[in-house]
């Protein structure tokens, strides 16, 4: 049950925020005048997990210059032996944020170097490469990245359950007592984000009971990732406060509808113009050419995409042909495209496009390097999206889909890892020591699954030959 204390802490939209254009004198002060007194120097692994060393704040100009070390082999995807040189973060002071939910914290994002060159597999590397390809036009791509959650608790039985034990209608989308019980977890997330100065427009509980969204304002790429990553460790240290459990799990229970992790995108220019939005669309979706382009690139490439952006076995449960077990779906398998159609797997909202095959468990710095890597190879090879295809997919037989040259995305990890591996342009865009690490690392994960005996399997043949 959603626990009803209330909590004290109010700070104002803003407070924390970090001022614009630091340099390291106005760095130190600022965190004076926060009583900050540790900073966390952090990357993520090729999971996108969140990794850390704690730094007294006496040392931030430590951080800044020659770097945190880490034992590379201590962390997953960084193909680093024991015998060889650290993995060194260096922060770049542009990402300083306080924790509001951690008094007396801060947090630095970094470029991971190894011998002082940038590392080739660090992800958050593998995505200034390639938003460094659209600067050299001018361009940035600007991301609005939503993530979905469940907020659950162990019951008693070992199992998960929504926190809010009253929270169990069989349809509770937007439902108000699902999302005002919810309260106290939904305003401190949001208060913390808004006291960082991340403009929160909207939160709603979603599909499943228990599962729920906070959407922020879009940003550049870099920034959607970074601030991905701190929404998650906020996430789960506030609901790990009021003792519930913040899940980004792809899909926590058969029964309840998938975490999704939907990426709203659009390229702007050097004056922060939409260069997505023509309004003389005669498809009345209001896309440029540019942005037909782009979208030819996400389908041509989508299979070998869906690896990067459905990264575990459990993403497969959500991404699925066919009526799921909670009724509906919002996880497209279609490649196709289409004006608002949420059964395809990129929607086109107006102007922009929405891509919705990815799931809570991505690493947000991969998944936008992949999409800007699909993106720019249909832009340079002009290539052609096809007519929009704005009808149900859902409500089409398997062999209507097939009549119409539909293609289906992968339905297991091992069918989508098999994808990228074969896959020319993202061993070129992200770097054939990457992928081959990626791909070694998830085929391992794939035969771990195969390998267990699970539940189902017990019940249905411990006595049935």
């Amino acid at each position: 049950m959603m626990h009803t204390d209330h909590w004290t802490w109010r700070k104002a939209p803003g407070q924390f925020a970090t001022p614009d254009n630091l340099d390291l004198a106005k760095a130190k002060q600022f965190l004076s005048q926060n009583h900050v007194r540790y900073i966390l120097a952090q990357f993520v692994d090729i999971h996108g997990v969140a990794k850390s060393k704690s730094v007294p704040v006496d040392h931030l100009e430590d951080i800044l210059t020659e770097g945190v070390g880490f034992a590379g082999g201590g962390v997953f995807g960084m193909c680093l032996a024991p015998h060889e040189a650290e993995y060194m973060l260096v922060g770049d002071l542009s990402t300083l944020k306080l924790l509001p939910w951690a008094p007396g914290y801060a947090r630095v994002m970094g470029t991971g170097q190894v011998s002082g060159n940038a590392h080739a597999v660090d992800t958050r590397n593998i995505l200034l490469t390639q938003t460094a390809r659209l600067a050299e036009r001018g361009w940035t791509l600007n991301t609005g990245i939503e993530p979905e959650f469940s907020l659950l608790q162990r019951t008693s039985d070992g199992s998960v359950a929504p926190f809010d034990d009253t929270d169990c209608l069989q349809k509770p989308a937007y439902d108000y007592r699902g999302l005002s019980r919810a309260r106290v977890f939904l305003e401190r997330m949001t208060e913390s984000l808004q006291a960082l100065g991340i403009d929160v427009y909207q939160i709603d509980h979603e599909d499943a009971n228990g599962q729920y969204e906070i959407n922020f304002k879009y940003a550049d790429a870099l920034t959607s990732a970074d601030t991905i990553i701190l929404f998650k460790m906020a996430a789960a240290e506030i609901a790990h406060e009021i003792g519930a459990i913040c899940s980004f799990m792809p899909k926590p229970k058969s029964s309840m509808t998938g975490n999704g992790m939907h990426i709203h995108c659009s390229i702007a220019d050097a004056n922060g113009k939409n260069l997505f939005f023509d309004k003389t669309d005669k498809n009345g979706m209001g896309l440029s050419q540019l942005a037909y382009h782009f979208t030819a690139g996400i389908l041509k490439h989508a299979r070998a995409l869906t690896a990067l952006l459905a990264p575990s076995v459990n993403s497969y449960k959500r991404l699925v042909v066919g009526r799921t077990a909670s009724g509906t779906t919002w996880a497209p398998v279609f490649v196709a495209y289409g004006d608002n159609n949420r059964t395809a797997m990129v929607r086109i909202p107006y102007g922009r496009i929405e891509l919705r095959v990815g799931d809570s468990g991505m690493n947000p710095y991969l998944a936008q390097a992949a999409l800007i890597a699909a993106g720019l190879d249909g832009i340079d090879n002009r290539l052609d999206p096809g007519p929009p295809q704005n009808i149900n997919f859902y409500a089409l037989s398997p062999k209507e889909i097939a009549d119409q040259k539909i293609e289906v995305l992968p339905q297991s990890l091992g069918e989508s890892i098999q994808a990228l591996s074969e896959s020319a342009l993202f061993r070129e865009a992200l770097g054939a020591q990457f992928i081959d690490e990626f791909v070694n690392l998830k085929r391992d994960e794939w035969i771990d699954y195969h390998r267990h005996v699970s539940d189902w399997e017990t019940k249905r043949y411990l006595s049935f030959f």
